[in-house]
């Protein structure tokens, strides 16, 4: 999910940045301290877009650098349980497909693609064995958020599923949704 947060920070400004106005050099340095920042609590940071105060700076004995207290607004995506997201595939393994949010990928083990047995074939697909589905690298798919870890904070891992209904790739839900129009006026 993406969310909009308030935050209150103190910032440094290195003396090599005096010459700009001091806003410029402390949104300058908000960017540098927050851009793609990802934190268990926050989520992945994708941009600083409003800052609405910056306090009286400070200059600490023996820094050099002037500190100051500014208040802004972080864009954020923080992955959520049962969240539903839309995503294209970027890769095909033979245990599964990894599937880019925008911010973020996610990972969709093979026994969570489809309802049906799915191999990998060589060049780069998988396959259902019964429905005649298949999953390449670019296909557009909804997928539902069943795992979050960020034991590696600096990579955080995302389990995705698409086995329930209404997920899938979005030419599956279009042909379903033709058979349902077709069985309702039966």
């Amino acid at each position: 999910m993406f969310y909009s947060l308030k935050v209150k920070d103190h910032v440094r400004v290195p003396p090599d940045m005096f010459g700009l106005e001091v806003k410029d050099a402390v949104i300058a340095q908000l960017k540098k301290n927050y851009d793609g920042y990802i934190s268990k609590d926050l989520g992945v940071i994708i941009d600083i877009f409003d800052v609405q105060s910056i306090g009286e700076g400070i200059i600490i004995p023996g820094d050099g650098a002037s500190y100051y207290e500014t208040e802004f607004e972080l864009l954020t995506f923080k992955p959520e349980i049962q969240e539903t997201v839309l995503g294209t595939v970027r890769d095909i393994a033979d245990f599964g497909a990894f599937m880019n949010l925008g911010v973020i990928d996610g990972m969709i083990h093979i026994s969570q693609t489809m309802d049906d047995f799915v191999s990998f074939s060589k060049d780069k697909v998988l396959l259902g064995k019964e429905s005649k589905r298949s999953l390449r690298v670019g296909d557009k798919c909804r997928a539902r958020i069943i795992a979050v870890s960020y034991k590696d904070i600096a990579n955080p891992k995302l389990g995705l599923t698409m086995r329930q209904q209404g997920l899938g790739k979005l030419e599956w839900l279009e042909e379903e949704k033709k058979e349902d129009k077709k069985e309702e006026k039966k």
